[in-house]
């Protein structure tokens, strides 16, 4: 089954921006001050901080922040932006993935983690040509992946976002045959870990075939579902994380499979949380805007 389609946080160099600004916070701190910052700093004792959505829908701002609607109770915003104010704040990255604008900046300084083809050319996500797809497949490698993205994580915790999402956990069917899903989860363990270690929650983005073990040997708290209504796939995540999933649908994937999003909103497994969101993700002010929930 073809997975379902993923957004990405539009901003450019998102990893860049949050390396620059978790290395001027580490500059600015004085002798003996801990380089992690913030709100959400770091410790041993931290742990994820999952209790369950707060009332209300949601809304899902990767391409542009703004007010978010009434009866809006958390809201996911990429690393580069700031967490909307009095909400649940969900922090993306993208962790399995190079995000656009940092490309460049992966080859110069990483090239090593780039997943290569056999003619030792860069595997490529088909779905969105600029990415090229991290290498998971040993232990060394993940740990360097999981060092480079402590900085995005720590930014997002300095910036006071709640939990973290991490996009692509399934890059392994975009690989070629060249990862697997153990791969993937290995790392994802260890991004869960990084995460609640600054007392933020961790959530599974996609990836339905993989929620039962996401939850119980990754350590994730909540899902966040692209599509799942057009692919049948909500109860994969509700039967698995209850309460805690937030399901995002667009105008294109529905059309397509000939469904409402009324329909969607009654599909088998749907989860309370389900929005319409159109698919750039772009603000109120733009005549493509579209936002709907359940």
């Amino acid at each position: 089954m073809p997975a379902p389609r993923r957004i990405r946080g539009t901003a450019p160099g998102g990893l860049l921006a949050a390396l620059l600004a978790v290395t001027t916070a580490s500059a600015c701190a004085g002798p003996g001050e801990t380089e992690a910052v913030g709100a959400h700093a770091a410790d041993e004792s931290a742990t994820g901080a999952a209790e369950g959505f707060p009332e209300g829908t949601f809304d899902y701002q990767l391409g542009a922040s703004y007010e978010p609607p009434a009866g809006v109770g958390t809201v996911v915003r990429d690393s580069t932006a700031e967490p909307a104010q009095d909400m649940y704040s969900i922090c993306y990255v993208n962790g399995f993935q190079t995000q656009p604008g940092d490309l460049e900046w992966w080859f110069t300084e990483h090239p090593d983690l780039i997943l290569r083809d056999a003619s030792g050319e860069p595997v490529v996500d088909p779905g969105w040509p600029a990415e090229r797809i991290l290498d998971t497949s040993d232990e060394d490698k993940r740990a360097d992946i999981a060092e480079i993205l402590t900085e995005t994580i720590a930014t997002c915790a300095e910036k006071g976002f709640d939990a973290v999402e991490f996009d692509n956990l399934d890059s392994d069917l975009r690989s070629q045959g060249l990862l697997t899903q153990d791969d993937n989860l290995a790392l994802a363990t260890e991004l869960v870990a990084l995460t609640n270690g600054h007392g933020m929650a961790a959530g599974q983005k996609n990836a339905a075939e993989v929620t039962q073990r996401g939850r119980d040997e990754v350590g994730f708290e909540f899902a966040v579902a692209e599509d799942c209504a057009v692919w049948s796939e909500c109860s994969a995540y509700t039967g698995v994380y209850g309460d805690d999933v937030i399901a995002v649908e667009y105008p294109d994937a529905l059309e397509e499979a000939g469904m409402t999003f009324a329909e969607a909103c009654d599909a088998e497994g749907a989860p309370a949380r389900m929005i319409l969101r159109d698919l750039d993700l772009v603000g109120p002010e733009h005549e493509d805007h579209l936002y709907e929930a359940c």
